[in-house]
This record gives C-alpha cells, structure tokens and sequence, in this order.
C-alpha cells in the first residue's frame, strides 16, 4: 500500500480530509454529500453535417462515434443531417446565433461572410487529388490564410479542412461533348455552379433531400455535386444514367467550424480529441473515396461512362484560369489563395507524374 502524503508536520493528507469532513458535519452534514466532480454536467453539442444520412454515415459519422465513445460523461455530440435542424445556406448565421455548436460543410455553401469562401466546394481546377487539399493547407499555407480571414468573424471559429470526392456529372441524358451542357438544369454548388453556367449549365437550388425527386419529375436534368462514389451512395445512381468522367475539380475542399464561445469553453483534452477525430474522419475519406471512384467506374453497373473529348474539354480548364484571375481581383486575400494555387499547380506540372500527367 503506498503511504499517504504528509505535509511538513507529519500529519497526512488523508486525515486532514477527515478532519475537515468533521467540521463541515458539524456546520451541515450535507454539504459533503456529493464530490464537486460529479456534479459537472456533461458538456453537449449539436452538430449539423452538409450531408444526409446515407452519405453521413462514411464522411463524420464514425469519427463523431469515436469521439462519442472517448469523451463519455465529460461531453456528448448530437449528429445532425443535412438541412435538419437549419438549412444548409443558413448554417453559419444559425452557428454564430449559438443555435448549432458545430458544423461540417464547405464554406461556399453556408455562405460563410468571408471572401475566402469562394474556394470551398468545388473551385474550379483548383485541384487534381483529393490528396492536394491537405498539401495545400498543411504545406502551402492555405491553413494560416483561413484562420486569418476567420479571425475577422464573430463567434465562429474555423478548424479544419479535408479532401472530399471529385466533381463529376451525373445525368438523365448522356453528355458527350460541351455542347450537350447547354440549358442543363442542374444540381450543384454556388461557386461550380456560377462557374459552370459560363457553358449554358443553369444552377439549380435544392434542399439536398428533394434531389432525388427533382430528377425524377424533371425538375433536374442531372447532378454536379459529386463523385460516382456519392452517385451510388445516396441514390443518385437509380436516377440517372450517364456519368461524366471529366470533372471541373479533384476533390471538393470542406471544414469543420464551430460556434466560437462552446469552442474555447472546452478543456484542452476535449479540444485535442476533436481534433483527432477530425483527421480521422479525413483520413477515411481519403480511402474511400480514391477505392469508390475507381471501383465503380470498372464494377458498378447503374451508370454508363461518356466523356468530351480531351482537346475539346481543354477549353473548360482554360476558362477556369480566367475565372481564377477574377476571383484574385476580389481582394488582396483572394489573390494570396489564387496565386498559391497557381505556384503549386507549377510545381505539380514540373514535378511530372505521378503527381501530375500531361
């Protein structure tokens, strides 16, 4: 048995506790009835992701379990799905307003007051792999510009961002050549969308769980919101039937935010287990989806593959780099991004493959 600790006059700790615990009988014997410890209630957060149930399920659910599971008493995660609790283009306001705590979705598309938001979701070209998102912030420098530009909000802090699925079309009628996107009603995300209507795509607005409908009335001729991995995922492949192998990007860019007060409320173990839980969540999506996207391009059997002819398809790329020098003149900020995307596409270029091809 290990002694007890003794202060300077030899008597222990253990029975100073005791003689105290007398005195506080005699002042009211129930003061000492339960320990301050247990009387700490569990800290509670509501978090809304961008996606629905089925896609949830693979892009935050497990890790939010994980943290679940590890926090225990000390604090719990309520998972919301997509336009749930508050629509998805409201879901910064509703952050701020303290009415979610935490948020998992692309800055573009909860219309995030910053001028950086334009490069979340899918910023045209911007990326060729999923794996240059976590380059680009972790080594580029993209972290420390989105901690800026978030520092000049209140009440939301920015704390993450990962890698997500390409950005493909999946259609009712098969695209085959630029022409073919002209009046195209399609679902998909405000900067995609303000860049793809540039060749006669019209932008659709949907709540995420009436996507399905829409293209079964003919509301949507289509999608470009994802990936193929999605397409099957969430049913989107039982309601079309053509899949664009071109994409406009290689990985959509999403985030984790948080109502700023709960974020610095919590105890610095709590905030490092968030923080693990989120590269794990973006570790698992950088599996799944490069596995899915291959997979079932080669196995699944709902979509059938059409792409636009490479030199055709160049004029798209093209218009992308005109797009990005307009986006630069937005601000001093936004030319800080499009200039290390141009530095890194460079580097990519000359560093040859497998980084990059062609």
């Amino acid at each position: 048995m290990t002694t007890p600790p003794t202060d300077a006059t030899g008597n222990s700790r253990r029975a100073f506790l005791k003689t105290a615990g007398l005195g506080a009988a005699a002042a009211g014997a129930t003061t000492l009835a339960a320990p301050a410890v247990h009387a700490q209630s569990t800290i509670r957060w509501r978090l809304q992701t961008y996606a629905g149930p089925a896609l949830a399920e693979h892009v935050i659910k497990p890790s939010i379990d994980a943290f679940n599971k590890v926090a225990g008493d000390q604090m719990q995660i309520e998972l919301y799905f997509a336009d749930q609790l508050v629509p998805t283009g409201e879901l910064f306001r509703a952050m701020q307003r303290g009415t979610i705590d935490a948020v998992q979705s692309d800055d573009d598309s909860i219309a995030a007051p910053v001028d950086v938001s334009v490069f979340g979701g899918y910023f045209p070209f911007a990326t060729r792999y999923s794996l240059d998102v976590p380059v680009l912030f972790n080594e580029y420098g993209l972290r420390e510009i989105w901690e800026e530009a978030y520092g000049e909000v209140e009440g939301v802090t920015w704390l993450s961002a990962g890698a997500w699925d390409p950005c493909h079309f999946a259609t009712v009628n098969p695209i085959r050549s630029l022409d073919d996107l002209k009046g195209l009603r399609v679902f998909t995300f405000p900067t995609a969308g303000r860049f793809l209507s540039r060749f006669g795509v019209v932008p659709v607005t949907l709540p995420w769980e009436d996507v399905e409908v829409a293209v079964q009335t003919g509301e949507l001729d289509g999608i470009a919101w994802s990936g193929i991995t999605e397409d099957y995922t969430v049913g989107w492949a039982d309601v079309t039937n053509y899949f664009l192998t071109n994409n406009i990007s290689g990985a959509w860019c999403g985030s984790y935010f948080a109502n700023s007060e709960r974020w610095e409320e919590l105890p610095d173990n709590l905030k490092t287990l968030f923080r693990l839980c989120m590269d794990s969540s973006h570790y698992y999506r950088q599996h799944w989806y490069w596995g899915g996207e291959a997979k079932l391009r080669v196995m699944g059997e709902k979509l059938e593959l059409t792409t636009i002819p490479e030199s055709e398809w160049q004029q798209v790329e093209d218009e992308a780099m005109k797009f990005w020098d307009e986006i630069a003149a937005e601000s001093d900020r936004t030319a800080r991004v499009v200039q290390i995307l141009k530095d890194y596409r460079e580097v990519m270029r000359k560093a040859g493959p497998p980084y990059r091809y062609g």
